[in-house]
């Protein structure tokens, strides 16, 4: 039978301060999408932002032009 919430919560309450803090950073690292992951997933996204522009599917705008339209709407 799976510990409920409220067990594992008071044992990992009386482990030492140092063991708390592993524990907590392990159960966040657990909650990240592994970097590998996040990485081949831009490269994707880059490949078909590129391949839409090769075949006209979208525009691009100058540096200069980007900027000037954000200054003006942060006016």
């Amino acid at each position: 039978m799976a510990a409920s919430f409220n067990e594992i919560e008071q044992q990992a309450q009386a482990l030492a301060a140092e063991d708390r803090a592993k524990l907590a950073e392990t159960l966040l690292e657990s909650l990240q999408t592994p970097l590998s992951e996040i990485e081949a997933a831009w490269a994707q996204e880059i490949e078909e932002r590129i391949a839409a522009f090769d075949r006209g599917e979208t525009q691009a705008y100058g540096a200069e032009d980007v900027f000037a339209e954000a200054r003006r709407l942060t006016r």
